[in-house]
């Protein structure tokens, strides 16, 4: 059973990231997010539909203790991924490809499922992903 209702909660991913600026700027410029607030060492996104916490790293706090934020150091181990599920992997493929985006290879077949993957400038995995329809 849900605990929450959609009127009380909603989701928000938080991403620690080396430079808050540069990365919102990557995010608004090249993914179109929406930029809902930046404040000190953090900027709020809105993309798709899903609330992104950019972070700056730090130590701990007294609310997690002995938990520190640090922006992944090994961009061949995911640790995070996001998919987004598009009609036609292959034309947002093209368009990000117009807007700079750095893709591991372009799209490829896997059974029904075209995907193609790329990095954020901290290294945050994401693919776009279309199934094809008979």
């Amino acid at each position: 059973m849900n605990q929450f209702t959609d009127q009380e909660a909603e989701i928000t991913t938080i991403l620690v990231v080396k430079d808050p600026e540069r990365s919102k700027e990557w995010y608004v410029n090249t993914l179109g997010a929406e930029l809902y607030r930046s404040y000190g060492t953090s900027v709020v996104l809105k993309l798709l539909g899903h609330w992104i916490l950019l972070v700056e790293p730090g130590g701990e706090t007294q609310d997690k203790p002995g938990v520190t934020m640090q922006p992944t150091d090994t961009p061949n181990r995911v640790h995070h991924a996001f998919t987004i599920r598009v009609n036609d992997a292959a034309a947002v493929y093209d368009r990000l490809l117009d807007r700079g985006v750095d893709f591991l290879t372009p799209p490829k077949q896997n059974g029904s499922e075209t995907r193609a993957f790329f990095r954020d400038p901290d290294n945050n995995l994401f693919e776009i992903s279309s199934i094809a329809h008979d």
